[in-house]
């Protein structure tokens, strides 16, 4: 008797699970619609910050090339002034 039941209940499950999978299927399409609407609207959040901020490295571009010109001829000529002879030493 035990697996009647068990069987009379699987069957009556999969006949509810097969009337509601319309509503599940436009559950899960809804889903589907708002995952991609929030995805484009998040790609094009990234694709603004990312434009704003080229073009604020551009805009400053007259401050930092020179500072990073400058930088770097500093680090030349630090290096140029290291010993190398003599590893005992720190630096």
């Amino acid at each position: 008797m035990k697996t009647f039941l068990k069987i009379t209940l699987v069957v009556v499950l999969a006949l509810i699970a097969l009337k509601l999978s319309p509503i599940l299927l436009l559950g899960a399409l809804v889903g589907l619609l708002a995952a991609i609407v929030l995805g484009a609207v998040g790609f094009s959040l990234v694709v603004a910050l990312l434009a704003l901020a080229i073009a604020a490295a551009v805009a400053l571009s007259p401050i930092w090339i020179p500072v990073l010109i400058v930088m770097g001829v500093i680090s030349l000529f630090k290096r140029l002034g290291d010993n190398p002879s003599n590893p005992t030493v720190a630096a």
